[in-house]
């Protein structure tokens, strides 16, 4: 594999971005160990996918070129599929479910890639491209299942270690398993003694259950923030490298992947979906080894639906305790909620959302009852509001 890296390195070259690889304070603060970040949020499409898709295309023949390519996505592999092809003046068409989200549909037309809808979900649109291809003679451009799209995807490992040498674990995400087969073959061909951890979503993970029963095996998976890497099953050419070359995969748990999302953008200003966070959820949650002393987290894409970033980002907060949520009873004359209002403030919290609600049965009917909404520092200043509010007389209920 690491001849075909190579190889792909030098095709890519000139043509892919080479993303940064920077250092974190902040994120090596919280987590006790050095923390450096590999920004393919930042890459062309805003994803890695572009290295393994222009790899595969421009190996075609001229034959093979001339009559076009099919591939099959609902996100970030057809636009790096439609960028690709365009670039090397290849027609293309992406095969994408019906539920996929209108904006990656755009952004694939965007890039010059013409688009068929079809299924319900990426495993129908993924069997009717194989046989849209197979019919029409149309070479097939595979997400993950692939080694020369592996290759591609592999060159992230060579950039690491090259900017990087003494790096002593990289932490990949983990979905179809073309990006952590090709970094961890990479790394592990160059240096033995790296750790490779990879990070799937606990609503769809296939690979940790494949590696426990020793096959690849389909689970039936769930909606997850990381829909980039929702796939049901992980490849059989990918689940062997995976097998051969990957220390440990762990899962993670949506309020870390939020709360992941929110950091980078606070912290490092960086736009990172959720199949890209998960790297760092898993070091939220402790599940890195104690063995890391200097970390890459591959931060694989910054292709996040903005239909969905208010979600998270309250998601995110929640999770942080920067969220307090509460209800309490105060009496329906002139100047109570002021009154309230005026106790909040001076207690340094954000009131962001205010529910009267006079129609309550349990409050007395000279009464109403009042859910709010609190912008807090964190889970400390929740206590100590719910203390200053009880020491006035109030009968706050945190929710």
């Amino acid at each position: 594999m690491i001849e075909l890296v190579n190889e792909a390195a030098s095709t890519i070259k000139g043509v892919v971005t080479r993303t940064p690889l920077i250092p974190s304070s902040t994120l090596s603060r919280l987590f006790g160990f050095e923390v450096w970040l590999k920004l393919e949020n930042l890459q062309k499409t805003g994803s890695f996918k572009v290295r393994g898709a222009f790899n595969k295309i421009a190996s075609l023949s001229k034959a093979e070129k001339a009559k076009g390519v099919v591939a099959a996505s609902s996100g970030n592999h057809a636009q790096g599929v439609a960028w690709a092809s365009s670039l090397l003046g290849v027609k293309s068409l992406v095969i994408m479910p019906e539920s996929t989200p209108i904006v990656k549909f755009v952004a694939t037309k965007g890039y010059g890639g013409d688009v068929i809808f079809h299924g319900a979900d990426f495993n129908e649109a993924y069997r009717f491209a194989i046989g849209y291809a197979k019919e029409r003679g149309l070479a097939f451009i595979p997400p993950f299942e692939d080694d020369l799209v592996i290759a591609g995807q592999g060159t992230i490992g060579l950039e690491i270690l090259e900017d990087l040498p003494d790096v002593d674990t990289v932490v990949v995400p983990v979905g179809g398993g073309g990006l952590i087969s090709g970094i961890s073959a990479t790394i592990k061909s160059v240096e033995h003694s790296v750790t490779v951890i990879g990070v799937e979503a606990s609503a769809s993970s296939s690979c940790a259950e494949s590696l426990r029963r020793g096959r690849p095996t389909e689970v039936p998976g769930a909606p997850t923030i990381a829909d980039g890497i929702a796939v049901k099953r992980v490849g059989e050419r990918t689940f062997e490298l995976i097998r051969r070359y990957v220390d440990k995969v762990v899962d993670v748990g949506e309020g870390s992947i939020a709360e992941a999302i929110l950091k980078l953008l606070e912290r490092k200003k960086l736009m990172v979906e959720g199949a890209g966070a998960v790297t760092i959820a898993a070091a939220m949650e402790g599940k890195l080894p104690e063995s890391a002393k200097k970390a890459v987290f591959v931060l694989s894409g910054g292709n996040i639906d903005v239909t969905m970033l208010d979600r998270v980002i309250r998601l995110g907060l929640l999770k942080e305790g920067r969220i307090l949520r509460l209800a309490t009873v105060i009496r329906d004359i002139p100047g109570a909620l002021a009154g309230l209002s005026a106790l909040i403030a001076g207690l340094k919290a954000n009131i962001l959302h205010v529910i009267h609600q006079r129609e309550a049965v349990e409050v007395p009917v000279d009464s109403i009852r009042l859910e709010i909404i609190l912008e807090v520092e964190g889970f400390a200043h929740s206590e100590r509001i719910l203390k200053a509010l009880r020491e006035n007389g109030y009968e706050p209920e945190s929710r």
